[in-house]
């Protein structure tokens, strides 16, 4: 029997939900960039991927969210931010990091409901600091820029006197928790009699290797910080303060909110997220954040 494919990004952030994958039985673990994780699954080249929660709702594709472990935050996220020259209230475009397609969505929803704006985006690959069309732009005006070159090739802070921390943005508005990123598969294959046990056996695999290794994390991030370029007392605060894994009532509302708000901008359609039961066939829609109990 051929193993689950997995997909996901191999960022520090990760690290918790992948460490131990490449060496277990029945699966088996490659990566790409987060942007490109949902098409990949969607087309059939993976069957489970860590893919941005805001492909969910923009592929077109039916997908289901499986609570097998997330990357999110409830406050600062460190690793998603919106750096500018001038007061944020005045930009006018931003140049966006193409890596997360949850995090340009997030930006201009935190620009349009903060500050009342809605500037121009302009693609921007942040490694090789060239904007859409091949035209260089070392460092522009207004750039938001995600992952680990945040940390490991940071811009002059003496250039970028105004920064906006994208998750304590978010936290602020809503008083809820933001999910970058969510383990996920096709609604069809999820449902499908022959490949859907499979892929619930997988799901319940990753579930047990995130909590496995949330009770080694001093371990993991002294082994993974040198290799990602990480000082490690910041790689310890990011990881193990910063960062949350474990998905709950609040991260499903928080994203449900989102969704519901990047639809509001004209950004996606509208679409409850669809979870799925990682022990049972069974999926459900997130009841909408007016209704969810606190």
């Amino acid at each position: 029997m051929h193993p689950v494919r997995l997909l996901a990004v191999r960022y520090l952030n990760t690290v918790p939900l992948i460490e131990g994958l490449d060496k277990t039985e029945g699966v088996e673990l490659s990566t790409a960039v987060p942007s490109k994780i949902a098409s990949l699954v969607a087309g059939g080249q993976a069957d489970i991927g860590l893919a941005s929660t805001f492909d969910a709702a923009a592929l077109g594709v039916p997908m289901v969210l499986l609570p097998s472990g997330m990357i999110g935050c409830d406050g600062p996220t460190l690793t998603v931010r919106l750096f500018s020259e001038s007061p944020i209230e005045r930009i006018t475009q931003v140049h966006v990091d193409t890596d997360s397609r949850t995090s340009v969505a997030l930006c201009r929803v935190l620009l349009r409901k903060l500050h009342g704006i809605t500037p121009d985006i302009i693609e921007f690959d942040a490694r090789e600091r060239v904007a859409s069309g091949g035209a260089e732009a070392q460092w522009p005006p207004a750039m938001l820029l995600i992952g680990d070159k945040v940390v490991t090739d940071s811009p002059p802070a003496v250039r970028y006197p105004h920064q906006l921390d994208l998750g304590e943005a978010w936290k602020a508005l809503t008083g809820l928790p933001f999910v970058y990123a969510v383990w996920m598969c096709r609604r069809d294959r999820w449902q499908d009699p022959e490949i859907g046990p499979r892929l619930r056996i997988a799901a319940a695999l990753l579930d047990r290797q995130l909590r496995h290794n949330l009770t080694r994390l001093d371990w993991i991030i002294s082994q993974c910080a040198p290799e990602h370029r990480w000082p490690t007392d910041l790689a310890r605060r990011y990881i193990g303060e910063l960062l949350r894994f474990r998905i709950g009532e609040r991260e499903r509302e928080g994203l449900s909110t989102f969704l519901s708000a990047a639809a509001e901008c004209g950004l996606c359609p509208r679409l409850e997220p669809e979870w799925g039961d990682i022990y049972t066939s069974q999926t459900h829609a997130t009841p909408s954040p007016a209704t969810t109990s606190h």
